[in-house]
């Protein structure tokens, strides 16, 4: 033995100190001790695992190993450690620890301590947890590093899982973190923890400081069912509580996705789906969280300063499980987004910018919602965005948000995360900006000081996690594409027909909330099944024939004409109507949920109306005379397309038939996910048609109509659950949404806070870019802002769909204004979606101020073979309708030829 130290201690001894238990476990002595609800249970202590290496002669052989795997680093942000060095010794020591077995004394004293932990019952459950030596001290926290083990059953279980305790000390990843932080590997040792394992119904971690920000009067507790596991290894989107300090009442409570959940099962744990009514209730009532900020509170009176403490709660008791100094904190406020309680008094701002200096931009998915959105509308897109962003956002770190109501990505987040995995500024800017629009250089678009320890713990298992999610959906989007459109009208007709509240509050978890996950799902899986290659082909194949023919070459399908893009079926089935093939029952069924409005909840779908389609602004005439046949138009587009598609094959299969075959091995590639990507978007919106249904019923059976608009979807659920306070919240927040909708659309780049109300009020507005940095020079334009204007008259954006035009400029604010655009004259507008898909035959080109090359515009326009120029920022602005201009498709710039 070494020294006096016995080999097993009570939980709350007073020897219990760091040098004998580990930081972890001389931490649960002190709680122990001052009384807080604590797990029975014993140390296993250093003196035991010093037994252990001395007597197997490996206590000089350890630290030789791990010194291998590469030298230590006094550097916080250097890693100097060879990552396979590290794992060829940790594989070695791992070996070396297997084949040894326990001394006699030390299992001998083991195995007592858990007989009378147990009872008398040889098989109780318990924690086995990892406490080493240098572990949740002050500055240093370790955490995550050693391993841990739960639900452990019976003498032998027990005693393998403390020597795994012990060689978890010569891991991989403990070595590189000791390397990392300058510690010597020959001055530590380690104990391991035995307590009655909590039979949790729900866990989580809390902190008594705000993680990210610094704020000290704030306690941010994180929340999920069962044992907490996927709440501390960021496995899953928790509630997220937050308790003011001073009141000791809850200021907030979030809503996560808890998406899966940890429990126990045989020897062992297993993390399984969490159940669709959890899923949607809250793991913490408000007295709940308020006794969590009390008890945290108490422990950091106990230990001098903020703590981190994991929590569970088993038959109405709250269990401490640990707690530890909190040993990182942020430096910038927290762009969590404002939901439920906390706009409870309508004062909910709806605006994420206020989180400090980042680029936001409205690009990609800000032309499927250029409206400001509904509180109905902001939850399903966070339903959404749960499942299919990435990189994710971390707590306090959002990589998506509302700015005034409108849907942004945060650019600086987004960049911070990838690099993490190895995608460098530069390459995320090469990668993302055919998605996101014109962003500034690389060098001036602000950083994400993200907390590396939480960040970087969640990125791996979360691009793992992301990976096999695609991987199987991938597999299963054929069937989903084909089932969809049924499956979403039986549900809406069964809905429909719901007559009782708590029969349609039971359709939520059961069928409306799963339809919308699934279809997130398939969403993702369909734009990322193979990686990057939608992003990207468009610009391999433009650097090998040039933009003219890669724009002819990417529309069409080269596998035969049969499978359409989705976003031209409006006008293409129009055709088919007008030809008598099917009728105006059969049109509505098939595009009936398509709009320009299409993903916000409170705006009524085409179908809905009994005489549609009736005459449309894009049949019709500006001067009240004959309609116009834009049906006839788009299908000689077409045509005229096909034809010029396969005179440019012929010709480059003569001029170079192996850029040919190159080319089409590109094309055959990249062609079924563009058109798999489009009709899972159509399969979402009219996902997005069962939700809103659902909404409509419980505003028609609570006798409060559209107003429930302006409640969140897990709130008109509550709400249907007799919840009727939760209706005190619409006045405000309709005020809010009406004070927003009355401003113009904002700027497509926003960096820092901005403020929608000043700076519509501003008559030198700029409407492309804003910088928080100059926003008293409006009229200056950066050197840092993204070029949006060329020399002289010339406007630039992105290269749409190739080709060169002159014609009059016609510019419009809304599909519904499409009376006013006519034939041939260049359609110019700020964003444009399917709903503006019947205009486009009557354009000779197409110009908008959002966009990119996979934008609507410059995916409709390549298919019809219009020259388009998107992403320009303020088209709208610089040009007036009657204005003579040039669009030049394939270089991205409209000139200005003659003003009106």
């Amino acid at each position: 033995m070494s020294g006096q130290l016995p080999v097993v201690l009570a939980l709350g001894d007073p020897e219990a100190v760091p040098a004998a238990v580990g930081g972890k476990g001389a931490s649960l002595a002190r709680l122990a001790r001052a009384g807080f609800r604590v797990p029975a249970g014993f140390h296993v202590t250093t003196a035991a695992y010093l037994d252990f290496v001395d007597g197997g002669s490996l206590r000089g052989d350890l630290p030789a190993a791990a010194s291998s795997a590469g030298p230590a680093d006094t550097s916080e942000t250097s890693d100097t450690s060879d990552p396979a060095a590290a794992e060829a010794a940790a594989a070695r020591i791992g070996g070396l620890f297997a084949a040894r077995p326990l001394p006699t004394a030390t299992a001998a004293a083991i195995a007592a301590a858990y007989a009378a932990l147990s009872d008398g019952d040889g098989d109780a459950p318990v924690a086995v947890r990892s406490s080493a030596t240098a572990e949740d001290l002050p500055g240093l926290s370790a955490a995550g590093q050693h391993d841990s083990y739960l639900n452990v059953r019976g003498e032998a279980a027990v005693l393998d899982a403390v020597r795994r305790c012990w060689a978890s000390m010569w891991s991989a990843r403990a070595i590189g973190y000791r390397a990392r932080h300058g510690i010597d590997h020959g001055d530590l040792s380690i104990a391991v923890v035995v307590q009655r394992l909590v039979p949790a119904e729900a866990a989580g971690v809390l902190f008594t400081i705000n993680p990210v920000s610094g704020a000290p009067d704030q306690v941010v507790i994180s929340a999920n069912w069962g044992l907490g596991e996927s709440v501390v290894a960021g496995d899953v989107t928790p509630d997220v509580a937050v308790v003011d300090r001073a009141s000791g009442t809850l200021a907030s409570y979030q809503l996560g996705a808890k998406e899966t959940m940890t429990v126990a099962d045989g020897a062992g744990t297993l993390e399984t789906e969490t159940p669709a009514d959890l899923r949607s209730s809250p793991v913490l009532s408000p007295a709940q969280a308020a006794e969590l900020g009390q008890v945290g509170l108490a422990i950091e009176q106990l230990y001098g300063g903020p703590v981190d403490v994991e929590w569970a709660r088993a038959g109405g008791a709250l269990w401490v499980l640990q707690a530890r100094p909190v040993t990182a904190q942020g430096g910038r406020p927290s762009a969590v987004g404002v939901s439920g309680a906390a706009a409870a008094d309508g004062g909910d701002q709806w605006n994420d910018s206020l989180a400090g200096d980042y680029l936001w931009t409205s690009g990609n998915l800000g032309e499927a919602l250029p409206d400001v959105m509904t509180p109905a509308t902001w939850s399903f897109i966070e339903l959404f965005m749960e499942r299919m962003i990435f990189p994710p956002s971390v707590p306090g770190y959002r990589g998506y948000g509302r700015i005034g109501g409108r849907f942004y990505a945060n650019v600086s987040v987004s960049m911070a995360l990838e690099a993490l995995i190895g995608i460098s500024p530069r390459r995320f800017v090469a990668y993302f900006g055919p998605v996101l629009g014109h962003l500034p250089p690389v060098a001036e678009i602000p950083r994400a000081h993200l907390p590396r320890w939480q960040a970087g713990r969640l990125m791996l298992p979360a691009t793992l996690k992301m990976a096999r999610r695609v991987s199987a959906n991938a597999k299963r989007l054929p069937r989903f594409l084909a089932d969809s459109p049924a499956r979403c009208d039986r549900l809406r007709a069964e809905i429909g027909q719901t007559a009782d509240a708590a029969a349609l509050a039971d359709r939520w978890p059961a069928q409306v909330r799963p339809l919308l996950v699934a279809a997130a799902d398939m969403l993702t899986a369909a734009g990322s099944a193979d990686g990057t290659t939608l992003v990207t082909t468009p610009a391999k194949l433009a650097a090998l024939v040039g933009e003219a023919d890669a724009a002819l070459l990417l529309s069409g399908q080269p596998a035969g004409e049969d499978a359409s893009l989705a976003s031209l079926g409006p006008v293409l089935g129009l055709a088919r109507l007008a030809r008598g093939e099917i009728d105006s029952a059969a049109f509505a069924a098939d595009y009936g949920h398509r709009s320009s409005h299409e993903v916000e909840l409170s705006v009524p779908r085409p179908a809905e109306d009994p005489g549609w389609p009736g005459p449309l602004p894009a049949l019709s005439s500006p001067d009240g005379g004959a309609p116009r046949d834009s049906v006839r138009d788009a299908e000689a587009l077409l045509a005229r397309q096909r034809e010029a598609r396969a005179a440019a094959w012929d010709r480059l299969a003569h001029s170079d038939p192996w850029k040919a075959t190159a080319a089409r091995k590109l094309i055959t590639r990249w062609a079924p996910l563009a058109r798999r990507r489009e009709a899972a978007r159509s399969e979402v919106v009219r996902s997005v048609w069962v939700a809103r249904a659902w909404v409509r019923r419980a505003g028609e059976l609570t006798g409060h109509g559209d107003d429930l608009f302006f409640l969140e979807l897990p709130e008109v659920f509550r709400l249907l659950r007799g919840e009727r306070a939760l209706l005190d919240l619409v006045p405000g927040r309709r005020a809010v949404y009406e004070g927003y909708r009355a401003l113009p659309t904002y700027p497509t780049l926003i960096r820092g806070r901005f403020d929608p109300a000043r700076w519509a009020a501003d008559p030198h507005r700029r409407v492309d870019y804003y910088d928080e940095r100059t926003s008293h020079l409006t009229t200056a334009r950066l050197a840092t802002a993204p070029p949006a204007t060329g020399p002289g008259n010339v406007i630039t954006g992105f290269p749409g769909a190739a080709g060169v035009v002159e014609g009059t400029a016609r510019v419009l604010r809304a599909p519904e204004d499409g009376a006013e655009l006519g034939n041939g004259e260049i359609l110019v507008t700020t964003v444009t979606n399917i709903g503006w898909t019947p205009l486009f035959p009557r354009a000779g080109a197409v110009v908008t101020d959002v966009g990119a090359p996979l934008s609507h515009a410059a995916i409709v326009a390549r298919e019809l073979g219009l020259p388009a120029v998107v992403g320009c920022g303020d088209a709208t602005v610089r040009l007036r309708s009657g204005d003579r201009i040039r669009v030049d498709g394939g270089a991205g710039t409209v000139e200005i030829l003659h003003r009106a």
